[in-house]
């Protein structure tokens, strides 16, 4: 298939790109840089300079690629913007789905993010509602996540990745990453909330999978939701820093994602079935 992959050059891009290139598809990248357009050559995927607010842009590219399948994988948390990275979602992925829909393109495939469910006991499904009644700033990423779902659903054959909070190289959580530092610096305190993890080559790999798959919404995250007070020792000691405090706090955000639906489903296996040893693997550089 010939695939279009929005944002090859990002965290998840740069793994999937050797993916789907391995498995025989023609991939086009898109990047605003010309230094990453080299990169994405280097992969094997060819390259197009576009930016995703370009509106009228992005529909003559997609004109001219005429691809078979749009991958939408841009964010925008370089520095850790909610408000760019809700635009992303909003606006970003509404002149992709309409660029794609301009031209007869039905199946996309999009990143969203399973930690944005409402409020509850146990981690959540796909069943489970958004928290749309979430009070800012968490208000600002489900709205943002709201709109992406909904664009990419409109779609004959659009599927939605849930991802869960990731690591791996290139993410907060590698050893050298913004997560790490404030654990290092004792500034992460363990609290009751829970996460759901998922290594960013079980991302790129879902993702590839995905292009089979049927249209609708999967959560993609490891196999133990975890709350902080479990997960949080353990990474600080892969770190080599001190013990974390703890709190008694439990987010609104945190109450993890079960992956039962691709699992069983879809027959989808994560690499790193849970944190405790992607942790390790990280820390001893094998991942």
């Amino acid at each position: 298939m010939k695939i279009l992959l929005a944002g090859a050059a990002g965290v998840i891009g740069k793994r999937l790109v050797p993916l789907l290139v391995a498995a025989g598809h023609e991939v086009i990248g898109t990047t605003r840089s010309q230094e990453k357009s080299q990169l994405l050559h280097q992969l094997g995927a060819t390259s197009v300079i576009v930016d995703v607010f370009d509106r009228a842009g992005l529909a003559t590219m997609m004109r001219e690629v005429q691809p078979d399948v749009v991958i939408h994988q841009l964010t925008d948390l370089s520095v850790r913007d909610l408000t760019a990275n809700t635009r992303i979602r909003k606006e970003g992925t509404r002149n992709l789905v309409d660029a794609a829909r301009a031209i007869g393109v039905q199946h996309f495939i999009a990143q969203s993010i399973a930690w944005a469910y409402a409020p509850g006991d146990g981690p959540a499904d796909e069943t489970v509602p958004l928290d749309i009644k979430a009070p800012a700033p968490r208000s600002v990423t489900i709205e943002g996540v709201q709109a992406l779902e909904q664009a990419t659903t409109e779609l004959e054959r659009g599927i939605v990745l849930r991802y869960g909070l990731f690591y791996g190289p290139g993410t907060w959580y590698a050893p050298g990453g913004s997560i790490a530092e404030q654990v290092r610096h004792g500034q992460l305190s363990a609290d009751q909330g829970v996460t759901s993890f998922l290594h960013v080559d079980d991302a790129a790999r879902a993702t590839l999978l995905a292009l089979n798959w049927p249209a609708g919404i999967y959560n993609i995250v490891d196999d133990e939701p975890a709350p902080g007070t479990s997960w949080l020792p353990v990474y600080a000691a892969t770190l080599h820093a001190p013990a974390p405090p703890v709190s008694t706090d439990q987010p609104r955000a945190a109450r993890g994602a079960l992956n039962t639906k691709a699992r069983q489903l879809l027959h989808w296996q994560p690499l790193y079935p849970t944190w405790r040893e992607g942790f390790v693997a990280q820390a001893e550089g094998v991942i």
